[in-house]
């Protein structure tokens, strides 16, 4: 009776990580986004004559927004696989780009 074999990993291309141009544009598009509606809920704090606790909602969105972006910007790509699918074939890993913006 023959032991059990260790079948190797199959990768397949739907398996890849985007590009990193591909990742940093998605993060760029999705940071101005955000940043644009905080730019809104800003004039539109100012601008629109609206009850006090709407007011206060649009200076919220305007003062945690930034932060909200920042750190949505700087997040890895989700797509990461786990350790559970990477094969220990005893190389060694490339190392990665940083992928924050603005570094």
């Amino acid at each position: 009776m023959r032991g059990l074999r260790k079948h190797p990993v199959v990768h397949q291309v739907t398996d890849a990580q985007p590009s990193l141009t591909e990742d940093i544009g998605r993060r760029e598009k999705s940071y101005l986004i955000k940043m644009g509606i905080r730019l809104l809920c800003l004039i539109l704090a100012f601008t629109v004559p609206a009850p006090l606790p709407v007011r206060l909602l649009l200076f919220a969105g305007a003062i945690f927004l930034p932060y909200v972006a920042v750190i949505g910007a700087n997040a890895p790509s989700r797509a990461t696989p786990s350790a559970f699918d990477m094969d220990d074939s005893g190389q060694s890993e490339i190392p990665r780009h940083r992928r924050e913006i603005g570094s």
